[in-house]
């Protein structure tokens, strides 16, 4: 991928060997959802993978390097390739233009190349070109031993930069280049290597930047200042005339174990001269932003957040939740806003060596209390000055293997702060805060002191939590019990009493939550199930069972009347305590939810699973009741239209409201009712003598009204109804019904407009008349059914009631031959004889 200078053009190459180029909109035109064409297609630019590619500075040419040692110029407007220079002795690593202003007028570009074999090549694109068949570079740079993977030419030209993965930077004078005449046959040139600079880290990227105010109090004068980037994950500002390293960019030194130096290595990095900004893609898919100005790191994009272990809520000097705090499978620490008008940007806290695995914050939201796989126990606080970025305020060590549960004191009127930890070396440690500065003002973070280190289970402390009064503590282990403590603060004789014993779960136990409304405290196992213990007994009084795989998180919501829970399952199972039931189950995850968090109000529940997804529940109960009420007002005045039309007899209006309010009962009704009324005549059976009534032939329907409004009905409402008559059709009770309206539809209408009826474009009509989306328009015309769908549904439910009605039709003749046998008359006909003695 490479944006030109201009930023008018988007070069994307795919791993199918194709370029595209596309057109970029500007950031002052309205956004459009709309997907943005390539301008430029070519299917197939090279014979092996693209590695690399780069846009010149008059953003006219581009240039691809590929796998087969092939280096491509095209011509970027009219899309075809200009040069093709072969004989490099490998893949392409790196590319470079820089534009020669012309000793007449029209300017020399030069294309600089580095490839596996370590060596870099110059070519001058009006010396060669595909007619020409000259391929041959000006120049050949040998002095790298290693793959070189940057170049960057000085703003005169002069110099050139080069720097690879022998970790070296190489500084060449190009003065011969400058006077280079352009002639075929031209001796090539023998630069000079004017200095090599030891780096100490293979590079993977560099660049030549401008002096900003900071720079230049370090510098020498007319000194030439490049950064590089690479396997230390840092960006590195230069001096290249006193070879001297002038400030490296980005988190601390040290900040992260060797083991995952790996994925916070450095893969690219792009100077942005306009902003003073050098922007570094990391290889653990995050983007970092280092401003020159303030020689800090302004920004993170988080492209990858990998597997979510825990979560929890902070407060930036307010009282409403403004920060979300992320432990990942990573050493540093995420720190979200919650609030979307500060975009997707992220703080990363470094400090932790190893996995953090878990978080807590204190109860005004202002501290952050993080354990990781590195024994340490770390207290976070906001910066002086600054209410959106937390720092190192404490440190916390003494357990033997890794730390996997934290919790903070939960009172507010307490004066005495502590913390609680549990680890995988079974003990749970009492660490004291009341010596711990709340905000950071730029002091070394405190070592915390441990109060108590207790033994408290026989495996592994997975969760640890405090009752909001600060009096007793409950861990859960995976030894299948939960322990409550009782938490004495003295510091002479601090303690933790053991007082109770929660057993009863067949697995471990991962969560353990105490209610703060009510004296009982819930524990989630990995025997799906969760507990309701009192905290009189310790007695298990209530168990919740729904979730197919282990339960990770417990919380109580709605005044601890209600229960949220989450699994691994990928599911989050509201329950309702009284009456032990499930109230909804949620589902946005595919992997275990390990974090759950809940705001103050609780009207935002926070989920963040394995499979690095952070999913924001609203609550949204009194939504759903509004719109219950409003749609129950709606149809009380849609019954009152409706009946109102029924009275005046104005059925074309009562049909139209049915249909176009998707009241197939009341349509239905309607029908039922209006056909009841239709006109008959009487007239006496021939055989029985009795009176029987027939229809009059005026109408179908039973009203010549109904008849004249199916006769007109738009195509969109016609389709609808048809649907309607399918969905009666298919009941017995309703199937008389929906013959007589298909018969009314069949006979008053051609066939021509039942088929226009379900057309595409009609459809798409209605569409756009109700002001639908071209996502929703989309789906709708996926979803929308035939008019073959609806014939085959009639005709199976219309042969099986004519069956029925055929066979009570032959029924009800045997029940006339029954009677016409039983008649009492014909043996009175017959007479009786009687024997006289």
């Amino acid at each position: 991928m490479a944006l030109s200078p201009s930023e008018t053009d988007l070069v994307v190459i795919t791993a199918s060997l194709s370029i595209r180029i596309y057109p970029m909109p500007s950031l002052y035109d309205d956004v459009s959802i709309k997907p943005i064409q390539p301008s430029r297609h070519i299917p197939k630019a090279h014979d092996a993978p693209v590695h690399v590619a780069v846009i010149d500075a008059t953003s006219s040419f581009l240039a691809t390097g590929s796998a087969d040692g092939v280096v491509k110029v095209w011509d970027l407007r009219r899309g075809y390739a200009t040069h093709a220079f072969k004989g490099h002795g490998g893949v392409i690593s790196c590319l470079c233009f820089y534009v020669y202003p012309g000793s007449q007028g029209a300017p020399r570009v030069i294309l600089a190349t580095g490839s596996v074999d370590t060596r870099i090549r110059l070519f001058d694109l009006a010396q060669s070109n595909i007619r020409s068949g000259i391929t041959k570079p000006i120049m050949i740079l040998d002095g790298h031993v290693s793959v070189p993977r940057g170049l960057a030419f000085s703003k005169d030209g002069n110099t050139l930069l080069t720097a690879g993965r022998d970790s070296v930077v190489l500084v060449w004078k190009m003065d011969e280049l400058v006077n280079l005449g352009g002639k075929k046959g031209k001796k090539m040139a023998t630069p000079a290597l004017v200095k090599t600079i030891p780096v100490s880290e293979a590079v993977e990227s560099l660049g030549v930047v401008e002096p900003t105010a900071p720079l230049l109090e370090m510098a020498s004068s007319n000194s030439l200042l490049f950064y590089i980037a690479g396997e230390k994950g840092h960006v590195h500002i230069w001096d290249a005339l006193q070879a001297k390293r002038l400030v490296s960019l980005g988190l601390p030194q040290g900040s992260f174990s060797k083991d995952s130096q790996e994925i916070q290595s450095i893969q690219e990095a792009q100077y942005c001269q306009s902003a003073s900004t050098i922007v570094s893609l990391h290889a653990d898919q995050n983007i970092t932003f280092h401003s020159l100005q303030s020689l800090k790191i302004s920004r993170h994009l988080i492209g990858f957040n990998d597997e979510i272990v825990d979560a929890a809520l902070l407060s930036s000097n307010t009282l409403q939740d403004t920060h979300l705090a992320l432990a990942t499978n990573s050493s540093l620490l995420r720190i979200y806003p919650t609030s979307s008008e500060h975009g997707i940007n992220c703080s990363l806290l470094a400090g932790h060596l190893d996995t953090i695995l878990a978080l807590d914050s204190s109860v005004d939201g202002r501290l952050l209390a993080s354990v990781s796989k590195d024994t340490f126990l770390r207290i976070w606080a906001p910066i002086e000055g600054i209410d959106d970025r937390w720092d190192c305020i404490g440190i916390g060590e003494g357990h033997s293997e890794s730390v996997g549960a934290v919790s903070m004191f939960k009172s507010s009127t307490t004066s005495s702060r502590f913390i609680v930890t549990g680890s995988q070396d079974r003990t749970i440690k009492l660490w004291d805060l009341s010596d711990v500065d709340l905000v950071v003002k730029g002091e070394q973070p405190r070592k915390l002191s441990s109060l108590v280190t207790q033994k408290a289970h026989d495996k592994d402390v997975n969760s640890i939590d405090i009752s909001p009064n600060d009096k007793l503590l409950a861990t859960g282990s995976q030894d299948k019990t939960a322990k409550i403590f009782e938490i004495n603060l003295a510091k002479s004789r601090a303690s933790l009493k053991h007082v109770g014993t929660l057993r009863g779960h067949k697995r471990g136990i991962w969560n353990v939550k105490f209610s703060s409304f009510e004296k009982v405290i819930a524990t989630a196992s990995g025997d799906k199930s969760v507990k309701l213990w009192t905290l009189e007994d310790f007695s298990c009084v209530k168990t919740f069972e729904g979730h197919t795989n282990s339960v990770l998180r417990v919380n109580f919501v709605n005044q601890g009347q209600q229960l949220l829970t989450t699994a691994s399952d990928g599911l989050l199972k509201l329950w309702n305590i009284p009456k032990e039931t499930c109230v909804t189950t949620m589902d946005n995850h595919e992997d275990k939810v390990w974090a759950l968090a809940v705001t103050r109000d609780e009207k935002t529940v926070i989920t963040a699973a394995a499979d690095s997804v952070v999913t924001f529940w609203e609550d949204s109960t009194e939504i759903e009741k509004e719109q219950a009420a409003a749609e129950k007002e709606k149809a009380h005045e849609i019954m009152m239209q409706l009946n109102q039309h029924i009275i005046s007899r104005d059925y074309k209006s009562a049909i139209f409201l049915s249909i176009s309010t998707n009241q197939p009962r009341r349509l239905y009704e309607l029908f039922k009712t209006v056909y009841a009324s239709r006109d008959v005549a009487t007239y006496t059976d021939d055989v029985t003598g009795e009176l029987r009534e027939v229809p009059v032939a005026t109408n179908v329907t039973g009203s010549t009204d109904v008849d004249e409004v199916i006769r007109t009905l738009p195509l969109v409402e016609l389709a609808k109804l048809l649907r309607h008559i399918r969905d009666w059709n298919a009941t017995a009770r309703t199937s008389a019904m929906a013959q007589v309206v298909l018969h009314a539809i069949v006979k008053l209408r051609p066939a021509s407009d039942i088929q226009a009826a379900f057309g595409p474009n009609l459809a798409k009509a209605d569409d756009e008349a109700h002001g639908q989306g071209n996502e929703q328009l989309s789906k709708r015309a996926a979803e929308a059914e035939s008019l073959r769908d609806v014939i085959d549904a009639l005709i199976p439910y219309t042969e099986r009631h004519l069956a029925r009605t055929d066979r009570l039709v032959q029924d009800s003749y045997v029940l006339d031959f029954l009677l016409r046998e039983m008649d009492p008359v014909g043996l009175e006909d017959e007479g009786m004889e009687i024997d006289v003695y």
